[in-house]
């Protein structure tokens, strides 16, 4: 079997959403079958024996990956959203930006004390959001058995907001 090579599928988007940005357009990965089902085999194959109780996954390319790691794992699904998406009882916690602040949600029902989290998201570039959605889960008492990305963007230094865990990206730009 041939290794497939994420990365060459990732279209490069300069200037988006505002000048001086390269965007990292993953729905150009996504539309490939084979990568998408490789992608898939390696997520899962990377928590099987975890006993993971549920996948979170992050508002909103972040519920694709999860959507299916969960459905594979026989796990449940839970969505971190932006505040007033989700339509029962709520935990809220509001997090940095590099110009600002921005806030993230989830049902307070979603994860039960002691339930093993694999959180996962389609990047990890300063680790704000995954650092506020790690403390979300941490509120409802989950336990979290690792984070995963596809994309890391190893110059914003992200990983260092998510010491203590394991943290797993599959392409790593510079």
């Amino acid at each position: 079997m041939t290794a497939i090579n994420y990365q060459s599928l990732i279209r490069e988007v300069p200037d988006f959403p505002k000048p001086g940005i390269l965007f990292y357009d993953i729905t150009t990965l996504l539309k490939n079958p084979a990568a998408l089902r490789s992608l898939a085999d390696e997520l899962t194959g990377r928590y099987q024996g975890q006993r993971v109780a549920k996948v979170v996954g992050i508002e909103s390319r972040g519920f694709i990956f999860a959507g299916i790691v969960a459905a594979r794992l026989g796990a449940g699904f839970v969505p971190v959203r932006k505040p007033g998406k989700l339509p029962a009882d709520c935990y809220e916690v509001k997090y940095s930006l590099e110009y600002g602040a921005n806030s993230l949600a989830v049902h307070r029902d979603a994860i039960g004390i002691g339930e093993r989290v694999l959180i996962v998201d389609d990047l990890l570039a300063t680790g704000g959001t995954a650092e506020a959605t790690i403390n979300l889960v941490r509120q409802l008492g989950g336990e979290i058995v690792g984070l995963d990305f596809l994309v890391e963007l190893k110059s914003l230094n992200g990983r260092e907001k998510l010491t203590g865990y394991e943290v797993h990206s599959t392409i790593i730009y510079p």
